[in-house]
């Protein structure tokens, strides 16, 4: 089956994905109870639940723009085991290949923040065993903050980020600082939220008379819709609550794409409203 894809305008919006993982549903659903998020999203025995990892592939006017790149290859046999990660089905670089896109012609790789998990394909490993660049010929961009971030962690922070997605990049001479919100092509910015990490950026697209949002770890799953359904993972749940008020009511009236990155079986949506202030998210049609 072909990665689901959308126009708007002359932009081609392709989500693609680099396959399944698997996370502790508790922490995904932070002060929520288990027997409520059970009841929506299935559990292993482990108490684990399967995340997607769709990245969005922005191709037009003469650009292959990537937003983030998901878990990577670079994992050794316990890795895998311990996050369930399964390329089965997906790859990300099979998955490019699946619309047509090699990863020489990407010519610009979005990092929304650089949790391991959202900029693992950032890089592969080369006949040596060393991570290089997996997409040879493009600019990689972050914030500047975030990169400050990642490279300075600290007790709370460490375990999320891991330098072989970030430094060869950056070794290689094909990343670039974003000071702010910034134009990535015409139609597209970034988007600052903040919330799951300081420096979360959304990516925002406006074309064609559609708006698209890509919605990164502001609401990651469908599930996250409801407002206090914020993951435990967040370093401030408060801003991810305000952030979710703010976008989630324009999206609902407006009738924004929605891309959730980590539902594997929604990745394109769009809200209806429930009640006053409560929306549910359905397939994108």
């Amino acid at each position: 089956m072909a990665p689901p894809s959308v126009q708007a305008g002359e932009l081609t919006l392709t989500a693609v994905s680099d396959g399944t993982y698997l996370l502790d549903g508790g922490a995904m659903f932070g002060i929520i109870p288990k027997p409520l998020w059970e009841k929506v999203v299935p559990v292993d025995p482990r108490n684990r639940i399967m995340l997607g990892l769709n990245c969005l592939l922005i191709r037009g006017g003469g650009r292959t723009v990537l937003v983030d790149t998901g878990m990577g290859t670079k994992w050794d046999a316990k890795e895998c085991e311990r996050y369930g990660i399964d390329h089965s089905r997906h790859e990300l670089v099979r998955s490019l290949a699946e619309v047509g896109v090699s990863p020489e012609q990407v010519d610009t790789v979005v990092c929304t923040h650089l949790h391991f998990d959202h900029v693992g394909g950032n890089t592969m490993l080369d006949g040596q065993g060393d991570a290089v660049p997996t997409f040879p010929n493009a600019t990689y961009w972050t914030r500047r903050d975030e990169w400050e971030w990642a490279t300075h962690p600290n007790e709370r922070t460490a375990g999320s980020y891991r330098s072989e997605n970030f430094l060869p990049i950056h070794e290689a001479g094909q990343l670039r600082f974003s000071e702010g919100d910034w134009e990535v092509l015409p139609g597209v910015r970034t988007w600052w939220v903040g919330g799951h990490a300081p420096f979360l950026d959304l990516v925002r697209i406006d074309a064609g008379g559609l708006t698209a949002v890509y919605l990164a770890d502001l609401i990651p799953m469908a599930a996250h819709v409801p407002l206090p359904w914020i993951m435990g993972y967040d370093l401030d749940p408060v801003t991810t609550l305000q952030r979710k008020k703010q976008i989630e009511p324009q999206a609902a009236e407006q009738g924004w794409l929605l891309i959730f990155e980590h539902d594997d079986a929604m990745p394109l949506a769009r809200l209806v409203s429930e009640a006053a202030g409560r929306y549910r998210a359905v397939a994108w049609s």
